[in-house]
């Protein structure tokens, strides 16, 4: 109880001082050691909150709760399609303040794999959408890093890049073999651009 009491005295500061505000944009995703698959950036977007800190202080925080729809597309001798997965993500950022009008994020994520789908000309060979979801690591992260423009009044536009650490897809059984699945060490990268408005004024 004598934790508890202590993180919010000092926490509760942080969150007065904090801006709530909403955020949406489109990612430019892709993933690593797929080659032998010809994978392509996929087309898909981003929607959630956030929290920042106070811009009139040259560090601060920020954090974000986000929807994020990415994936890959694919192409092979025999089949092509997308892959698409659908995360919700928690960033983490130490945020530096360039005057009240650029702000500069550096951090971490953690993200969970909500649900999978794979689109493609292949009528067979492809697995239900249960049977799908546990060819992955439903757990993601990584690191991200961006810069924010506050232009005018409460708006604001960035762009941010996240670049996973964690594995995509499971070691597979024995005889297992998917032709959207490339290397095994294949990671998410995906480039955020978007656009927002905080809520309230800035105490």
């Amino acid at each position: 109880m004598r934790r508890i009491i202590i993180c919010l005295l000092v926490f509760t500061p942080c969150l007065l001082s904090a801006q709530f505000g909403v955020k949406a944009g489109l990612n430019f995703a892709n993933i690593t050691n797929a080659n032998q698959i010809n994978a392509s950036s996929h087309t898909g977007f981003n929607i959630g909150v956030f929290l920042d800190g106070s811009s009139k202080s040259i560090l601060s925080s920020h954090s974000e709760l986000l929807f994020s729809k990415q994936g890959y597309d694919f192409a092979t001798n025999t089949n092509t399609g997308t892959v698409n997965l659908n995360y919700l993500i928690l960033p983490q950022f130490l945020a530096i303040n360039i005057t009240k009008y650029v702000q500069i994020q550096a951090g971490a994520y953690l993200a969970y794999l909500l649900s999978a789908s794979v689109d493609s000309t292949a009528s067979t060979g492809n697995p239900s959408a249960d049977n799908l979801l546990k060819l992955y690591n439903r757990m993601d992260y990584g690191f991200a890093g961006g810069v924010e423009i506050h232009p005018i009044y409460s708006l604001i536009v960035g762009a941010r890049l996240n670049v996973s650490l964690g594995k995509l897809y499971k070691q597979p059984e024995e005889g297992q073999t998917y032709s959207f699945i490339p290397d095994f060490d294949a990671k998410n990268n995906v480039l955020q651009i978007y656009a927002g408005y905080k809520f309230g004024k800035e105490q």
